[in-house]
């Protein structure tokens, strides 16, 4: 990442939002903490990790994920981890969505293209940075923190993400599943309800700005 600066006057949140990601990208590559978005495990032979841990699938860092509803609280008994999760959006345009995380006591900035058709894979490029600094960066997102709990089960040779939503989002339970191909199977635990892939109401990016009980 390169940033370039001109004679163009910053407000003081600006210059902060510039300063903020010039360290992150500055950071150097031998004490930054990489993360894989993906176990090393579902991983098929035709992929590679690059150095940063993204997944390449022909040569493009893809995320595939499926989004089902909830139908009961059953999954909270298989649940292997729970952390709680704050996150907001420096930009919640579709076509790149810039998400800051705070997920227990690690920081994420993340970076999101647009879906394709069915809804499942777009690009997603993501790194992880000190806790300190993603607290900064969330007072400089738009308006509509989202708060929720996730919780992680493991089912066969998958794991199922399930987001507990709060505030404006109470009473919302989403489960996500990271695939490899868009056509690969996997068994659907029994609290498994409607899919809602392709429903935008559904991305955390549209529920900051429209809480799901104003619906």
């Amino acid at each position: 990442m390169i940033l370039k600066t001109s004679a163009v006057h910053h407000s003081s949140s600006q210059r902060q939002f510039i300063n903020l990601l010039h360290r992150v990208s500055q950071r150097d590559h031998r004490d930054s903490r990489r993360i894989c978005k993906f176990e090393k495990e579902k991983i098929n032979k035709t992929s590679e990790v690059s150095k940063d841990c993204f997944v390449l699938r022909n040569n493009k860092m893809i995320e595939i994920e499926r989004k089902f509803l909830v139908t009961s609280n059953d999954f909270k008994k298989e649940a292997i981890t729970q952390n709680r999760i704050a996150q907001g959006y420096l930009s919640s345009v579709p076509e790149r969505t810039v998400r800051v995380r705070i997920k227990g006591n690690i920081g994420f900035l993340t970076i999101k293209g647009v879906t394709n058709e069915s809804g499942m894979s777009r690009f997603e490029w993501e790194k992880e940075i000190p806790v300190e600094e993603a607290s900064e960066l969330l007072k400089l997102c738009e308006e509509g923190i989202i708060d929720k709990t996730r919780f992680e089960v493991k089912l066969g040779n998958h794991v199922f993400e399930i987001d507990e939503f709060y505030g404006e989002n109470k009473g919302l339970i989403i489960a996500e599943i990271e695939l490899n191909s868009e056509k690969e199977t996997f068994e659907k635990p029994i609290w498994l309800g409607e899919e809602v892939t392709q429903d935008i109401r559904y991305y955390n990016s549209y529920l900051s700005k429209n809480p799901y009980t104003k619906w």
